[in-house]
């Protein structure tokens, strides 16, 4: 409370907000997770009490989206403000040669070489936990980290050795957190408000994520209520993760913080559970579909931000960075793309979002159209998504009315070629001119 009243004093006397002691910073960030699947986005058997109570403290975008459906170039979107293309870390890994696997590369100098390359992407550009260090914040990451050592993002302080450590591709230790308990996340925030000191948390537990290995009381709960049994586990995975925001969030308010803690939630990308077996539908990661890109996205700092479940407008995680870094008193980077989601007017302005979608392996590290599967773009209502022929080998042009057919059955191009022109023109132009 006492450093909300001290950065709303900074403000009402033209104080520079940045000398003043912004908000403490929680990113909460799922790993795997469709964006149907919680209470408050009206899913009829998965229980999300936690996520249901912060969403309605939140203001909430139900129509929020991550450029990409991979996790690692959208965790890079939302530690930078970049898009994919952009940062150039557009994909999970580096190809490994033809002909071998990666196992057999990991081994050899030269795909070490790739790696570390890929790695150091992350230090060309400014990072959010970088830009608040500047301002006199501590930080700490826990969960998912492609990006080597914690430091590489800028953190203080962090769980992840990376690579070239032993699983340290994209987390190692980092990993443990959720799963294996709350203790070193707790413990800093317990650290940080000892100490009085501005904080940024990064939440990221490797969950809905597989493995899917529940605790059994979770999963009974869903045995008889799903169509199999490879459903029923995920929704327990699900509500497991659910149970780790809620520890969460409780020692927020335990220690005091929560008017004091600007909270920030969004999911890396989607999943939509194959019932028959333990994979994804192709419809959801790593897809140019709404299964994998679109994610609920919340905002909580009570006193500044009203709380109110937003339907209509558009958000993206895009926006978070310089969403974050404006709350806390900075200004963005000029390269940031986004808004920020706490300015009404811009909120409410903005009509097109923008996106694209890349292979999994990443062929060229330094030329990203190499890898680009689709861009996509929503106007509105209207969803465009443009395949790129070289890679996928396809060139049909899709258009999806997401009001009227919200998981994208029905292919409107053909009857509407003034329509594909028009996002096509913005689309080219986004892509061309950013």
């Amino acid at each position: 409370m006492i450093r909300s009243l001290m950065w709303m004093l900074a403000v009402v006397i033209g104080v520079g907000v940045a000398e003043a002691k912004g908000p403490n910073v929680v990113v909460i960030l799922s790993d795997d997770q469709a964006w149907t699947d919680y209470g408050f986005m009206g899913h009829e058997q998965i229980k999300t009490p936690h996520l249901d109570k912060l969403a309605k403290e939140s203001l909430t975008f139900a129509r929020g989206y991550v450029p990409a459906s991979l996790c690692r170039p959208s965790l890079a979107t939302l530690v930078t403000g970049l898009y994919p293309h952009q940062h150039l870390i557009v994909g999970n890994d580096p190809a490994p040669p033809k002909g071998t696997t990666r196992n057999q590369a990991e081994s050899s100098k030269e795909y070490r070489a790739l790696r570390e390359k890929l790695n150091s992407r992350i230090l060309d550009q400014p990072r959010v936990p970088q830009l608040l260090g500047e301002a006199g914040y501590i930080s700490f990451q826990s969960g998912k980290w492609w990006e080597g050592n914690f430091s590489q993002g800028g953190f203080t302080q962090g769980m992840t050795r990376g690579f070239p450590q032993p699983g340290g591709r994209h987390g190692d230790d980092g990993l443990k957190i959720g799963r294996n308990g709350m203790e070193p996340v707790l413990k800093f925030i317990d650290q940080a408000a000892e100490a009085d000191k501005p904080f940024f948390l990064w939440y990221a537990p490797m969950m809905p994520h597989q493995p899917h290995n529940p605790p059994q009381r979770l999963l009974d709960k869903y045995l008889d209520k799903s169509p199999s049994k490879h459903v029923a586990t995920y929704w327990a995975m699900c509500d497991w993760f659910d149970e780790t925001c809620g520890q969460l969030l409780d020692h927020l308010d335990q220690k005091g913080l929560k008017n004091d803690t600007l909270v920030v939630y969004v999911c890396d990308n989607g999943w939509i559970q194959q019932p028959d077996k333990a994979t994804y539908d192709d419809r959801s990661k790593r897809s140019r579909y709404d299964g994998g890109t679109r994610t609920p996205i919340m905002l909580r700092w009570p006193g500044h931000v009203t709380p109110k479940m937003d339907r209509e407008n558009l958000a993206s995680s895009i926006d978070l960075a310089p969403t974050i870094l404006q709350a806390c008193g900075l200004k963005p980077s000029e390269a940031m793309q986004g808004i920020n989601l706490l300015d009404e007017k811009a909120v409410s302005s903005r009509h097109t979002l923008f996106g694209e979608i890349f292979d999994h392996d990443v062929p060229n590290l330094d030329d990203p159209t190499q890898s680009l599967q689709d861009r996509w773009c929503i106007q509105d209502y209207w969803k465009m998504i443009v395949p790129n022929p070289a890679v996928v080998g396809r060139d049909q042009v899709e258009l999806y009315d997401l009001k009227a057919d919200p998981h994208e059955k029905k292919n409107l191009a053909a009857g509407q070629p003034q329509r594909v022109a028009e996002m096509q023109k913005q689309l080219d132009t986004w892509w061309m001119g950013k």
